[in-house]
């Protein structure tokens, strides 16, 4: 009898989870191969630690060949192009196929800039490897020649503003660190919403203007960016402001490709899936992270999101394979969310409730700590990647 096969499309955080589990508890008759494009996969709540230089690379990334190897996990590095349902195949970019019995996606989402020349002129923050690349080289740049430059971060959500805190923190330490004034970096954050942190209650958003104002961070809220150039950036009131880096942090779809599979799709471009995580369209398709919209229970695209759906999709995947029921998942409405600012202080935030310092920030390194535990083995831990 031939075995089935349990394709893992992606090593988002739901996926990471995923692999633990079924190693942990291997499916006895089912093969598991994971596909993704990359072999370091980054843990989102300790990105903008990782820019203002309180982590290394490899304590934030997470290693998905080593973690496929401990259970037992085919790893095939390449990216997904194309999904034949009817054949129940996926198709690569080189024009490989591999066929499946059922097939998860975790592939996060894809930058969507929409304004002029913002895919040219404006790097993404995710995916991070690209943005990682232009943040070192920015780095390199201040520190060889520390004259005054302009940088923009666009979006006013969370990640834009711990991202435009985090480079500020780094850049002024490593000028500081050379006898350089930080001064001569100007830095300055816009947002279309009359308010940063949209989400968060009228405490914690007053906060941060407060402590954005104290860093001289220039915030332009209400202001929509329209354009984007070599020189900087357009607002829609038609003023061009100078920037050398523009930095996107806002708005995001599903990828492209999705678009030919028949899969049922939300406005944005990611796939509908039920409270079981199948897709609407095909019982044999899952999502979850960020490229799953939940039709019953939306909820905001967070990382605390996919990893809680990374328990109950491991459970679902599991019962599918073996024909039994499926349960329903329903995430919670609210949830805290910790805020960092850069100089190892951070903001907790849930409802009505806030509380802010280090010992905050100390808590968060506990937690985020403790996650990328998880999933790495001795070797992993000693890595000098």
């Amino acid at each position: 009898m031939t075995a089935r096969h349990l394709l893992l499309v992606g090593g988002g955080h739901s996926h990471v989870e995923v692999m633990r589990r079924l190693g942990q508890r291997p499916l006895p008759g089912i093969r598991v191969t994971l596909l993704s494009r990359d072999r370091f996969t980054p843990y989102s709540g300790m990105l903008p630690g990782y820019i203002a230089g309180h982590y290394r690379y490899r304590d934030v990334h997470i290693d998905l060949q080593a973690l496929a190897a401990r259970a037992g996990i085919e790893f095939i590095p390449a990216s997904a192009t194309g999904l034949d349902r009817m054949a129940r195949t996926l198709i690569t970019a080189s024009g490989a196929a591999y066929p499946y019995d059922a097939v998860s996606l975790d592939i996060g989402s894809t930058p969507d800039p929409g304004q002029t020349g913002a895919d040219r002129h404006a790097v993404a923050a995710k995916p991070i490897d690209g943005f990682d690349a232009r943040w070192r080289a920015l780095l390199e740049r201040v520190c060889a020649d520390p004259r005054p430059r302009r940088i923009a971060v666009v979006g006013g959500g969370a990640g834009g503003v711990e991202l435009v805190l985090a480079m500020q923190h780094r850049l002024t330490a490593e000028l500081q660190a050379r006898g350089a004034d930080p001064s001569v970096l100007r830095f300055a954050l816009y947002t279309r919403g009359a308010s940063v942190l949209p989400t968060h209650n009228p405490r914690v958003r007053r906060r941060f203007q407060r402590l954005l104002a104290r860093r001289h961070i220039g915030l332009h809220c209400g202001e929509a960016v329209t354009a984007v150039d070599a020189h900087g950036l357009t607002t829609a009131d038609g003023r061009h402001h100078d920037a050398e880096e523009v930095i996107w942090v806002t708005r995001a779809r599903g990828a492209d490709w999705l678009t030919t599979t028949g899969l049922a799709l939300d406005a944005q471009g990611f796939i509908r899936v039920g409270d079981t995580l199948q897709s609407v369209t095909d019982a044999g398709v899952f999502a979850a992270g960020d490229i799953a919209s939940m039709d019953n229970q939306p909820r905001a695209k967070a990382g605390v999101i996919a990893v809680r759906q990374g328990p109950p999709l491991a459970h679902n995947l599991r019962r599918f394979l073996r024909d039994q029921p499926l349960r329903p998942y329903h995430p919670q409405r609210r949830w805290l969310a910790l805020v960092t600012t850069g100089d190892r202080h951070a903001v907790a935030s849930r409802g009505a409730f806030s509380i802010g310092g280090r010992l905050v920030w100390h808590f968060k390194d506990w937690i985020d700590r403790r996650f990328m535990r998880r999933y790495r083995g001795a070797r992993d831990a000693t890595s000098s990647v």
